[in-house]
């Protein structure tokens, strides 16, 4: 994998913030990004004037005495002598295009891959240079991967080049979701009186002028505001009324407070020849704000959104569809808010660029392994699967007889219990899914916290087998911070030290609770939950009653009725809130089982009047590897798994109808079963169009939530001697697990290795910050509640993200969950896991189902061997 990424850009990096630097700034994280744009003139000299605008990202400006537009061709003597200063300091790269002029530089390189990044038709645009198209064919005669930016230059290019990958303009949600904040309106709308209509972006050709003119003549009460900068046209041109604002260039930042101050975003782009490909950015930025779209009849906008955006082919109807956004219904615009949502759901720049990593690190450099030219147009013809890099025929198809897609816990349970040829699939380079482990300068760090525990006789005895000595066992110390103190877990049965008057409260709320005359109904007893919802702790069933006759409606209802109104109050609901970061009211309830725990209040008052002791019981002790992690309770199955582990194996494609499995390098699996452990929306999306409608809505409708990982390492030993905390109050996390007390390997001498957990969710609790800021945020929290102290030196900071990480119980789930299996049952595939089976799984549970996923399997073979016979 090469090191850096040296990026020809035709736009400045200061300009309009838009796709190079949002997918630049996150490949950021992995590579060292050198951008070169276009040369700037200088009368006198040539030299290169550079800057970072961000870690890892430097920004490479040319000034030459060349006084052409772009990378003419007089510039290339000096940008030649230019970017081999630059190549001196970069050896192993990849080359990244988003300007076809700039290909006559390519000599100068000698890059591992290169990449066209195209996000627009620049041919169409007003002033091309004549060479472009040229150039444009050159360049993707020696590019190894092609990226476009939209449905129609997907389908423009797909048929002139091999590895063609449709990677639409994503969208930052966590930023552009601040415009919900309505009260958060810019200062320049102080002077500019409602309702105002809006537009953000370049002003160029592509923006029908003559449109807003007779927008803004139809409603001089309208207040109509264009945010950008003018470019490529006269500025005289525009039209000048006094209900049009234009506000110039705003920087990225604020763009936020523009969407909270309009009623209405505006999409008015002209429909000619040079916005017949585009896929404008801002459609999915004005989404995130849930505002109003109407939008003229551009191709990608129509095609993908027309449920959501207003389309309107004329000037007329464009004002009727303003008109009508200005006035619709409640109803109506909540109707589109939906969409929007799932829209947003299903995409992010993060992903995004998870993918082209992807790409970047399987694909295969064309003049190394290009087949025959005649072979790339036959496989061409005969594959019209996307996003696949095409293999010569003789090597498209192996054989697996069962596939097994994902290498988590389940996953390799089901291969160390199948016992034969099965071929499990990990698009990682290591084997543990979301239980894998890091280690940093001396630090070892799980993705999130993991302990080893079970009730399960057979699971028990999985672990002596897997790691054998190699285990460190202790008793457990999890605790609560809440009122400036921490009170043992479970918040019920450890108050005290809190405030009186929290003491009263939760202690009244309780008696309420447990004495409040409901109705009891028959069910038998199923998993008992405590009060932080979260699996944690196991408690015992003794004290446990069924719930009220009407039983409660959704958690948030539940955690009342439980606990009282004093628990709800100081703990349960606002961990919860912050736990789940979605609104617990869209949660229901048979989860937690059809019986809860009912608060035993002579424990409840002994725990107030007196500190507890250590907990007691077969789970208040776990187990945790002495040495390598979690990751080496994961690593200790290999040894035993007789059938083939495939790692950097990134599965894109799912035929259930075809059993045959496509990697992303262009590998084929044909097999008789197949193990799913992927999350189940991911699934269906690879299926692709073989799933009927309902079940691909199904999936779109799963919700789940993601957790951000800030990992933290501290010059200092021995700071807690807790396990995990939970965190109700203000703070970035809901729950620290202290990885240096896991066991004492993960710490190197002299320091002592922590985990922050973020938990969030692009519809309702999108993550604030990220990077270093939120780094820095989470090291404030941990002085502000006493993990940390001011002095400390943090010597190891970084983040892990874990996009799919809990499963959601809302109210729709069991019924889609059910439609989607259902369906794949007729095609021998198995859902096993946590993700697969959308369900609440632990570890000991992952690999139960993987081995319950193995006896399917094996019963399904057995049956159809004595059919045979």
């Amino acid at each position: 994998m090469a090191s850096a990424i040296i990026v020809f850009s035709h736009l400045r990096w200061d300009f309009v913030f838009q796709r190079p630097q949002h997918l630049l700034s996150r490949l950021a994280r992995h590579y060292q990004i050198v951008v070169v744009e276009e040369p700037v003139y200088d009368a006198e000299r040539t030299y290169l004037n550079t800057y970072s605008p961000a870690p890892n990202i430097l920004v490479c400006q040319p000034h030459t005495p060349v006084n052409m537009p772009g990378f003419h061709d007089d510039h290339l003597p000096h940008l030649q002598k230019l970017l081999r200063q630059v190549v001196r300091d970069y050896p192993d790269h990849m080359a990244w295009f988003y300007t076809p002029m700039a290909l006559p530089l390519l000599p100068e390189l000698q890059p591992r891959l290169v990449v066209y990044d195209c996000m627009d038709e620049l041919a169409s645009f007003k002033n091309a240079p004549k060479q472009l198209l040229q150039r444009e064919s050159a360049l993707l005669k020696v590019a190894d991967v092609v990226f476009t930016g939209g449905q129609s230059l997907y389908r423009s290019k797909r048929d002139r080049h091999p590895h063609v990958h449709c990677f639409p303009s994503s969208v930052d949600s966590a930023h552009f979701i601040q415009a919900l904040d309505r009260t958060n309106s810019h200062p320049a709308h102080r002077e500019i009186p409602g309702p105002r209509l809006g537009f953000f972006g370049v002003i160029d050709e592509r923006f029908d002028v003559d449109l807003i003119g007779t927008l803004a003549d139809a409603h001089p009460m309208w207040q109509i505001v264009l945010v950008g900068p003018v470019v490529k046209i006269d500025p005289a041109s525009l039209p000048q009324r006094g209900n049009i604002h234009y506000l110039g260039q705003q920087p990225y930042e604020s763009l936020p407070q523009f969407l909270a101050g309009w009623d209405v975003c505006l999409l008015p782009f002209a429909i000619n020849e040079s916005t017949r490909f585009i896929s404008p950015t801002k459609t999915l930025e004005y989404m995130a704000a849930e505002l109003p779209i109407v939008s003229t009849p551009v191709t990608d906008v129509a095609s993908c959104y027309s449920d959501i955006v207003a389309i309107a082919g004329d000037a007329d109807a464009f004002i009727a569809a303003c008109e009508a956004a200005l006035l619709a219904p409640p109803e109506e615009h909540a109707r589109k808010v939906d969409g929007m949502r799932r829209v947003l759901a299903a995409t992010s720049w993060d992903s995004t660029v998870a993918q082209m990593r992807t790409l970047l690190d399987t694909t295969p450099r064309r003049q190394d392994t290009a087949p025959p030219q005649a072979d790339v147009e036959t496989l061409a013809a005969a594959d019209t699967t996307p996003n696949v890099n095409r293999l010569r025929q003789q090597d498209a198809h192996r054989y697996a007889k069962t596939a097994i897609i994902g290498a988590g816990p389940t996953g390799l349970s089901a291969a160390y219990h199948l016992g034969h040829d099965a071929v499990l699939l990990e698009k990682s380079d290591m084997v543990g899914g979301w239980c894998r482990s890091i280690r940093e300068n001396g630090f070892t760090f799980d993705h999130a916290g993991h302990i080893m525990f079970s009730n399960d006789p057979y699971v028990l005895e999985l672990y002596d087998i897997l790691l054998g000595s190699n285990v460190h066992w202790q008793d457990r110390e999890a605790w609560i911070y809440s009122k400036g103190v921490h009170t043992r877990y479970p918040f019920q049965g450890a108050l005290h030290g809190l405030p009186p008057d929290v003491i009263k409260e939760c202690i009244m709320g309780a008696v309420e609770a447990r004495y409040g005359g409901g109705k009891s109904i028959p069910g038998a007893v199923a998993k008992v939950s405590d009060c932080c919802a979260d699996g944690g702790v196991t408690l015992s069933a003794s004290n446990v009653a069924a719930l009220d006759k009407r039983g409660p409606a959704n958690f948030e209802e539940f955690i009342y009725q439980v606990w009282g109104a004093g628990i709800a109050k100081h703990f349960a609901i606002p961990y919860n809130r912050k736990l789940w970061a979605v609104p617990l009211t869209e949660m229901e309830t048979s989860w937690l089982g059809g019986r809860v725990p009912l608060p035993n209040l002579e424990e409840m008052i002994s725990g107030a009047l007196e500190p507890v002791p250590r907990p007691m019981g077969p789970n208040a002790r776990f187990g945790y590897p002495l040495r390598g992690g979690f990751q080496a309770l994961m690593s200790g199955f290999v040894p035993h798994i007789k059938g083939t582990i495939e790692l950097n194996a990134d599965v894109v494609s799912v035929s259930p109808r075809q059993h045959l499995i496509t990697l992303a390098d262009g590998r084929r699996y044909e097999y008789e079963n197949l193990i799913s452990t992927m999350p189940l929306p991911q699934l269906i999306r690879m299926i692709g169009d073989e799933a009927p409608d309902e079940v691909r809505q199904a999936a779109a409708d799963l919700k789940h939530i993601s957790v951000r990982c800030v990992n933290l390492g501290v010059a200092r030993e021995n700071i807690t001697d807790k396990h995990w905390i939970y965190y109700p109050e203000d703070t970035i996390f809901h729950r620290i697990f202290v990885q240096g007390n896991a066991s004492p390997e993960c710490n190197p001498p002299g320091g002592f290795g922590i985990t922050c957990e973020i938990t969030y969710s692009p519809t309702w609790k999108p993550l604030p910050m990220s990077g270093q800021e939120l780094i820095d945020r989470c090291i404030r929290d941990c002085v502000k509640v006493g993990m940390f102290r001011e002095d400390d030196e943090i010597i190891v900071a970084g983040e892990v993200d874990m996009p799919y990480a809990y499963v959601v119980y809302d109210h729709a789930r069991a019924k889609n969950v059910e439609t989607i299996k259902s369906w794949l049952a007729m095609y021998d595939i198995t859902l096993a896991g946590r993700y697969s089976e959308w369900e609440y799984y632990n570890s000991d549970h992952a690999f139960i189902a993987g081995k319950k996923a193995a006896e399917a399997v094996k019963w399904v073979e057995k049956k159809s061997a004595v059919a045979v016979e």
